[in-house]
């Protein structure tokens, strides 16, 4: 029956998806499978960024009615994720120049969900909403391994110094250097929660030298 199938909420399952607040630590972090779209700029005024918002919320609700209608599997959408990174990589610790910022949006899919879905539930998307760009969305599994994470609470503008000492003190001072992009884990919806209260987790994976 319906009113009885169990939901499962991946940010309490899986562990990286918490993460201390105000102090660092290494975890590792389980393959796992994400719908993504690309952009580039400043976050506050790209359209780019507003767009893929707009074009993967509706893909993950619809992949989880699919997911409870024909597998009988129903699951909590998962919160909106994003690595970024950019030519200089200072323009996230010091400079803080948006304008250069590349990213990655994407939102994390249950191991059940397959690329057929994804492609039924993309064109199901684009028979209601035509205006969205649901070709630009990939599908695909990230790996990112050890990594150095924490919890902030707070601006995105305020994050700066947070990721100087996790760059520069921290992951060097655990025997490790940075490996892939910068990872973003938005815990609260930032279209609706004012920026003091925000909590974000941040990521960063990392490799033995």
């Amino acid at each position: 029956m319906a009113g009885s199938m169990e939901k499962s909420d991946f940010k309490k399952s899986i562990k990286s998806y918490s993460a201390p607040r105000g102090e660092f630590e290494i975890i590792e972090v389980p393959p796992l499978q994400y719908l993504m779209i690309d952009g580039h700029g400043d976050p506050n005024d790209s359209p780019a960024f507003k767009t893929a918002i707009t074009t993967l919320y509706p893909l993950a609700y619809k992949l989880k009615f699919m997911s409870k209608q024909t597998l009988g599997k129903d699951y909590t959408v998962m919160p909106l994720e994003a690595l970024w990174w950019a030519d200089d990589m200072a323009s996230f610790t010091t400079a803080r120049d948006k304008s250069q910022w590349d990213f990655t949006l994407m939102i994390m899919q249950p191991d059940w969900i397959t690329g057929d879905m994804v492609t039924a539930a993309k064109q199901a998307v684009l028979a209601k909403n035509p205006e969205l760009n649901v070709a630009k969305v990939r599908f695909e599994t990230v790996n990112e391994g050890t990594a150095a994470q924490t919890l902030h609470v707070g601006s995105f503008d305020d994050e700066a110094p947070v990721l100087a000492r996790m760059h520069n003190d921290f992951i060097p001072s655990n025997g490790y250097e940075m490996a892939l992009k910068h990872h973003e884990i938005y815990l609260s919806d930032f279209r609706k929660v004012e920026p003091a209260k925000l909590k974000t987790i941040l990521r960063q994976p990392v490799r033995k030298p």
